[in-house]
């Protein structure tokens, strides 16, 4: 990659899991009565036809990893699993409530934290009284993401008779030295044994998460986790830059020091090397950060473009309305986002209120939903278009002329009301959806708000 781009474009930039991002949010205007209604729309328009999604946020972790930009709560009490059981469980029967109909649920994802903290009785519990008074779509796809060094067979049976056909493992590097600083100690016998045993009970994807520009990572560390990543040939990997935040996540991220992590140069050259390494073993790059092998959906979803990216990452179907349970979740109608309270106690309490916990959120204006359609058109397809009355907005040519310069650098390419990303553009997607982000470009941070983008 040309040093000279790697310069000009390395700057803070958004992921884009959503627009507008969490940071442009309207919270002012926001109240959970417009979140309720936006919410009840959604679900009305497409539950019967497509169903909905539901994310469960389970926060807690036995010991802190320095490299973790999520919400998490340390403990070692294992007491603390039930209680926070019964609290989902009871905001979900306010939103059936509010729903007014039986919910199908085509898609559910357990994340973290660390999913798999919890007991395989507790998971057992928490999905099955989830499912009571649900529909499962026919077409449905139950995910959670475990950690290699708790992960039994046993958490793996339980998730699999329920309907869990898929499951992620953070692997981030093989490089003892890396694993020290991030504090996540994890050989790769670990690894090979959940993964062996996923697919002996039959999980259809088993997925590795991989992480490059951590502190003291060199090209040659990303290039030995692969190599051995790929004796497992895992169906998915999430290939992805360490988001450096720590003004946001406070100490969780200052396990090291900056001058431990690999340059802007070293870090884009361990993607360069780590995505020539996965293509050659036969994965292809879906959307941004993302690989599988041609027989996962997730491969088959970008090839027909049904390819999906929301708070859950990326997916391999839509579904209109996504209902985020626990602390810290965020929900998503199309039309709105809402966000759980952070504080377990405040969400107990909110809870017990029998009031949803959300806190802050955001309901999208008409010209929101233009830029998320082209946002979301760039991070699941490379491409977008302005032919449809829709996909149009006043500030468009002001855009279309942010975007000549991207032009001139062989980053995308112009035909007639269209734009194509270049394969060379790739690496800059969140630069050139920066292009369309007009709440950015009306109000720029006087702070760091961002990771960096390269």
């Amino acid at each position: 990659m040309c040093q000279k781009l790697v310069n000009k474009y390395n700057v803070a930039g958004p992921r884009y899991t959503s627009y507008p991002t969490v940071p442009y949010w309207d919270t002012g205007s926001f109240s959970l009565h417009e979140w309720e209604k936006v919410l009840k729309q959604s679900f009305d328009e497409s539950n019967r036809k497509e169903g909905i999604s539901l994310y469960v946020h389970l926060p807690f972790c036995e010991s802190l990893c320095t490299f973790c930009g999520c919400h998490k709560r340390i403990t070692k009490r294992h007491e603390v699993e039930l209680p926070y059981i019964k609290a989902v469980l009871k905001e979900w029967s306010l939103y059936r409530t509010l729903l007014g109909a039986k919910p199908k649920i085509k898609e559910l994802h357990i994340g973290g934290g660390t999913p798999t903290f919890f007991s395989p009785e507790n998971l057992k519990f928490l999905i099955s009284e989830l499912f009571k008074a649900s529909e499962i779509a026919e077409d449905y796809e139950f995910s959670f993401e475990g950690h290699p060094n708790n992960t039994t067979a046993e958490h793996l049976q339980v998730l699999y008779d329920l309907g869990f056909r898929r499951v992620s493992f953070g692997v981030q590097d093989y490089n003892i030295e890396v694993q020290k600083a991030i504090n996540r100690v994890q050989p790769f016998e670990n690894v090979k044994r959940v993964t062996d045993l996923a697919r002996t009970i039959g999980y259809t994807s088993v997925g590795h998460d991989i992480i490059f520009g951590l502190p003291f990572q060199t090209e040659a560390d990303v290039i030995e986790t692969i190599k051995k990543t790929e004796a497992l040939m895992p169906d998915r990997i999430a290939f992805y830059s360490y988001a450096h935040v720590p003004w946001i996540k406070g100490n969780g991220q200052r396990g090291f020091k900056d001058a431990d992590l690999p340059s802007a140069a070293s870090k884009r050259k361990q993607y360069e090397t780590g995505k020539y390494t996965l293509e050659k073993a036969g994965y292809v790059e879906i959307g941004m950060d993302h690989f599988a092998l041609q027989t996962d959906a997730l491969y088959q979803a970008m090839q027909n473009e049904t390819l999906h990216r929301n708070f859950m990452g990326y997916t391999a179907s839509k579904t209109q309305a996504m209902i985020g349970l626990g602390v810290s979740s965020i929900s998503d109608s199309w039309y709105g986002f809402a966000q759980n309270v952070k504080s377990i106690s405040d969400y107990y309490r909110l809870i017990d209120e029998h009031i949803i916990p959300v806190y802050r959120g955001h309901i999208l204006g008409d010209e929101d939903l233009k830029i998320r359609r082209h946002i979301l058109n760039l991070m699941c397809h490379f491409k977008t278009s302005w032919t449809a009355p829709e996909m149009t907005f006043a500030e468009l040519p002001e855009v279309l002329i942010k975007l000549k310069e991207l032009e001139h650098d062989g980053l995308v390419v112009f035909g007639r009301k269209q734009m194509t990303v270049t394969e060379k553009g790739r690496p800059f997607i969140r630069n050139i959806c920066m292009a369309f982000d007009l709440l950015l470009q009306r109000k720029k941070p006087n702070t760091q708000l961002f990771s960096m983008t390269i």
